[in-house]
């Protein structure tokens, strides 16, 4: 056998990496390609049976937006999408409805959220803006503190509650702008990054401790409730240096939750009781950033960087475990395939 010097060794080893590193984007590119309705991958290309993704949630469908995302939000009808400068508003099938100008396009969107009265709520860095639904700004307001980062907001109880990572507490405003009080963890809140989602559910406060690998919960009277989740790898935990980043719910009152690194999309009961992986990894394309997501009836409505995918639950894909043994009667598993 041949034998090669050190410096030929790593040159070799270099270019079987990069070879691999080729092979795993080609792999994410034809997934990609794949998220239109309707088409299959190539005959060839088909994956193995023993290669099937573990979520039981099958990609259905996809539709483009022009700029990239930076928050969706789900309110009757429609599904709000916010670029940088735009927000862009889509029926249950991706078709566009309508469309306008932010007033702040030079301000970076952190969130949105749509109250029962239609108003549609842009938070910034460090202000919220509250839009009509024909797009006219009806009143806005700036942040308690000049130091302040906000990340993510809920609405709950004719209230706004904006995480503020700079400052680690949660603001709680009236929808007016009147700032009422800071929530602060007892915990203390460890955010090292923009990891610090917050979701309203059934009037409970449900909010990301990613540093410590948590969420969080309290009254709508910033009365601390608990906490549920731990770090690591395995379902149901929390990896990476700090997760999770979105908190979304279901219609039936369970807590989903994305994490960044490891891509996944898990749910919790509202108690903390781990349910399953509704999307993991492979099932999300790669990469190693938190998707932004909403379910929407039968739906989960993922946002990559520039497009919405629409997964539904299918049966054949389900094994124990994973959805197929919830007790919930979750909406999420209504249409479903036949096993």
């Amino acid at each position: 056998m041949k034998e090669i010097s050190r410096k030929q060794f790593f040159r070799l080893c270099g270019a079987i990496v990069a070879g691999g590193a080729v092979a795993g984007m080609s792999g994410v590119l034809l997934s990609r390609r794949a998220r239109q309705p309707g088409a299959p991958l190539p005959r060839q290309l088909r994956l193995q049976k023993n290669d099937a993704p573990a979520s039981p949630y099958r990609l259905v469908a996809s539709f483009d937006v022009p700029n990239d995302i930076r928050a969706i939000a789900q309110h009757s009808g429609a599904l709000y999408v916010a670029t940088q400068s735009e927000v862009v508003v889509f029926d249950a099938r991706g078709q566009r409805q309508r469309q306008f100008p932010t007033c702040s396009p030079h301000l970076p969107v952190r969130d949105m959220a749509v109250d029962d009265r239609g108003e549609l709520y842009l938070l910034h860095p460090a202000s919220i803006g509250v839009y009509s639904q024909e797009g006219a700004l009806l009143r806005e307001w700036e942040a308690c503190s000049n130091l302040s980062s906000y990340c993510s907001f809920a609405l709950a109880a004719d209230c706004v509650f904006a995480t503020d990572m700079a400052n680690k507490n949660i603001c709680k405003y009236t929808r007016e702008g009147h700032f009422v009080a800071f929530i602060d963890s007892p915990n203390r809140f460890v955010i090292p990054s923009l990891t610090f989602g917050v979701e309203s559910i059934g009037n409970v406060l449900y909010c990301s401790n990613s540093g410590r690998h948590q969420v969080e919960k309290y009254t709508i009277e910033g009365e601390y409730l608990g906490a549920f989740g731990k770090a690591g790898a395995a379902p149901g935990l929390f990896n990476g240096c700090c997760n999770p980043v979105h908190i979304s719910r279901t219609p039936g009152g369970e807590v989903i939750t994305s994490e960044k690194g490891a891509p996944r999309i898990c749910c919790f009961g509202s108690d903390g009781a781990f349910r399953s992986v509704l999307l993991d990894g492979r099932s999300l394309g790669g990469g190693n950033k938190a998707f932004d997501v909403k379910v929407w009836s039968d739906r989960l409505f993922v946002a990559g960087k520039s497009s919405v995918s629409i997964f539904r639950y299918d049966a054949t894909l389900a094994h124990a475990g994973a959805c197929s043994s919830c007790p919930t009667g979750c909406a999420l598993r209504t249409g479903v395939k036949a096993a």
